[in-house]
C-alpha cells in the first residue's frame, strides 16, 4: 500500500551547501556534450550524441581528445571501468566498448527487431550492465561474461523507461512516458505508481543517504522520495514551481540530492537537504546550459558533473559551509 505526504514548498531557511560551477567549452560545435563519467582527477569521459563521438576531458589542462564512433550510433551514455568506456549506441541499437589502449570499439548488438534504442546505462558489482530503452519500452541486461543480452518489456505501455541507476543490486528506472517506477525483482519487473497521474513525469533517479528512491517530476515541478521499506512516498515542490523541468539529477554522500531546473534559463543547480527537507538557493549555470540532461556525482572532487545544450562540460564543485 502506497502512502503520500502532502506536497508542499517549503519556506525555512535554505539549506546551506552551495556550488561553484566551472565549464569547458567543447570544441565541436552543436554536438550536444553529455553523459560524463569521471574516471580519474584528468580523465572524464563524455559523448558528442549528435556527432557520433566520445571523447575525454582533462580539467587540469583543459585538453580534449577525441574517439570518432561508428556513423550513426547517437551516443546517449558513457560509463567507464577497467576493461572500457561503454557507451549507448542510442540511435544503432548496441552497446560499445572502447579499448582503453587502443581505442577499438566492440560493438555488442541488442536482439530482436523494432526499437532498440539503448538510453542509459549502470554497472553491476559484478561488471553486467542494466540498461533502459526508451522508445522500445524495455529494460536490459547485458551479461559480461557470456556477452549476451537479455531485453524486458515494460507492462505500462508507452512507458518511457528513462534514468536508471543500482541499488543494493536491482536497477531502479523512471518511467517518463507515465507517473512509475520500475524495478526488476524475483526475475520480473514491477512497476510502483506515483502519486498526482495526470501530472506526474519521473525523469531522472537517485539514491539519497537514507536509501529513498529520489526522483524529479519534469512535468508537474516536484522532486519526490519513494521508501523501499514502507511504500510511502513524499513530494515536494521545487523552488521553481511548476515552470522549473527538473531534469538531470544526483546525490551526494553528505545528504543532499541535486538536481538542475532547465525550465528557468539559465538553468539553476539547485540542492536538496534531506535531514531538515529544506532546499538550498538556486546557483545560475553560467553558459546558460539551454538544458542539463544528466549528472553524476564524483566523491574524490565533492563535485557535480553535467554536460549542457550551450555544448559545454560542466563541474559543479559543492562547498557544505
Amino acid at each position: 500500500m502506497l502512502s503520500l505526504a502532502t506536497a508542499v514548498l517549503l519556506t525555512a531557511a535554505n539549506a546551506p551547501a552551495t556550488v561553484t560551477i566551472e565549464e569547458w567549452q567543447v570544441p565541436w560545435p552543436d554536438s550536444r556534450p553529455r553523459d560524463p563519467y569521471v574516471q580519474s582527477a584528468d580523465r572524464v569521459w563524455f559523448v558528442g550524441q549528435r556527432s557520433d563521438y566520445a571523447a575525454v576531458l582533462n580539467p587540469q589542462t583543459g585538453d580534449f581528445e577525441r574517439i570518432d564512433l561508428p556513423e550513426g550510433a547517437g551516443p546517449h551514455n558513457i560509463i567507464v571501468d577497467e576493461r572500457g568506456a561503454w557507451y549507448a549506441g542510442n540511435k544503432a541499437a548496441h552497446i560499445g566498448k572502447i579499448d582503453h589502449e587502443t581505442y577499438e570499439i566492440t560493438q555488442y548488438t541488442l536482439p530482436g527487431d523494432g526499437r532498440r534504442d539503448v538510453h542509459t546505462q549502470q554497472f553491476t558489482v559484478d561488471g553486467d550492465i542494466w540498461f533502459t530503452a526508451q522508445g522500445a519500452n524495455q529494460l536490459g541486461f547485458y551479461d559480461a561474461e557470456s556477452n549476451a543480452i537479455e531485453l524486458y518489456d515494460v507492462a505500462t505501455k508507452r512507458a518511457r523507461p528513462y534514468g536508471l541507476i543500482m541499488v543494493d543490486g536491482q536497477p531502479w528506472a523512471t518511467l517518463f512516458g507515465s507517473n512509475k517506477l520500475v524495478t526488476f525483482t524475483d526475475s520480473a519487473l514491477k512497476e510502483v505508481e506515483l502519486p498526482r497521474p495526470a501530472a506526474n513525469r519521473p525523469r531522472r533517479i537517485a539514491e539519497g543517504t537514507d536509501g529513498g528512491i529520489y526522483y524529479v517530476d519534469y512535468a508537474g515541478g516536484y522532486l519526490g522520495r519513494y521508501d523501499r521499506d514502507s511504500g510511502a512516498i513524499e513530494e515536494w515542490a521545487l523552488p521553481g514551481g511548476n515552470a522549473a523541468l527538473p531534469y538531470a539529477m544526483a546525490a551526494d554522500d553528505k545528504g543532499y540530492v541535486w538536481f538542475a531546473e532547465t525550465g528557468p534559463q539559465p538553468n539553476r543547480i539547485v540542492g536538496f537537504h534531506i535531514a531538515s527537507e529544506t532546499f538550498t538557493t538556486p546557483v545560475e549555470v553560467p553558459s546558460g546550459g539551454g538544458t542539463v540532461r544528466h549528472m553524476v556525482f564524483d566523491d574524490a572532487s565533492q563535485s557535480l558533473w553535467f554536460g549542457t545544450d550551450a555544448n559545454t562540460i560542466g563541474q559543479a564543485q559543492i562547498s557544505y559551509d
